[in-house]
């Protein structure tokens, strides 16, 4: 298992850390692919030919996608399209529209997540914590054959898997967040690789503090084909109200290795 070690200082005594899922809950079906106009967030632009798209590409991507071979029935042009590798691979990535430059905004009283944006491809749920404290689950499970990627560039060329995430450190508990992925083969269930953080923020950063947590899978062996993407932010319903941890700007993507 794939994941950092968290240790107190020498002398202070360690809170337990959150426990790891040993496997990943059942989501739903991923979605189907984004339009080639919602991929790169502006209204389709005429394709290039074959050869000026390739080029495009390897522009973009450096010497390393020189060497692809793509498969019968993928082309250059298909793939400028769908930009499969340096893209985020998640939906609604930045559901709430909260900008990691400024402090979160109050947080309100308790609404339904869905009610604060666009939270489209997310699967929501919560998970009580006793006495007061609870947990929002958020997770997406990605198709990477859907999204444009082949087998033998995933089996054979094996691309990092970039994930990132940033959340407040809200000092609402010890750990207030939980960041889970696991590689998954074609069946969605055989785990291949995974990785498991529970970060424990600084006490001494302010409330609204922005944290990065993130991780490259590197290596991870032939038969990927689906990346099951779960991140947890806890609540408290206290004396001055109710709060939550917000978490923004994740992002899965692809790279190809120069």
């Amino acid at each position: 298992m794939d994941g950092p070690a968290e240790g107190g200082p020498e002398g202070q005594k360690e809170v337990p850390r959150p426990r790891s899922p040993p496997f990943p809950p059942r989501a739903p079906t991923p979605p189907p692919p984004l339009s080639p106009g919602s991929v790169l967030g502006v209204s389709p632009l005429p394709v290039p030919s074959e050869l000026g798209a390739r080029q495009l590409l390897l522009d973009e991507w450096g010497t390393s996608g020189a060497e692809l071979k793509l498969p019968e029935g993928l082309s250059w042009k298909l793939l400028y399209v769908q930009r499969p590798l340096y893209r985020n691979l998640l939906r609604s990535p930045n559901p709430e529209g909260i900008n990691i430059f400024e402090p979160p905004p109050p947080c309100g009283p308790p609404r339904p997540l869905e009610t604060l944006g666009n939270f489209s491809g997310w699967q929501i749920s919560t998970e009580k914590l006793l006495p007061s404290f609870s947990w929002t689950v958020k997770q997406q499970c990605i198709d990477l054959l859907a999204e444009g990627l082949w087998e033998e560039l995933l089996d054979r060329q094996q691309p990092d898997i970039t994930v990132m995430d940033w959340f407040e450190n809200s000092h609402l508990d010890t750990y207030v967040y939980e960041l889970h992925v696991w590689l998954l083969a074609a069946d969605r269930r055989t785990i291949i690789r995974q990785y498991h953080s529970a970060p424990r923020p600084s006490p001494k950063d302010p409330t609204g503090h922005w944290c990065q947590v993130s991780h490259v899978f590197k290596g991870y062996g032939p038969g990927v084909r689906f990346i099951h993407f779960l991140h947890k932010a806890k609540n408290r319903m206290g004396s001055d109200g109710f709060r939550r941890t917000r978490v923004t700007d994740s992002s899965v993507s692809l790279q190809l290795r120069n």
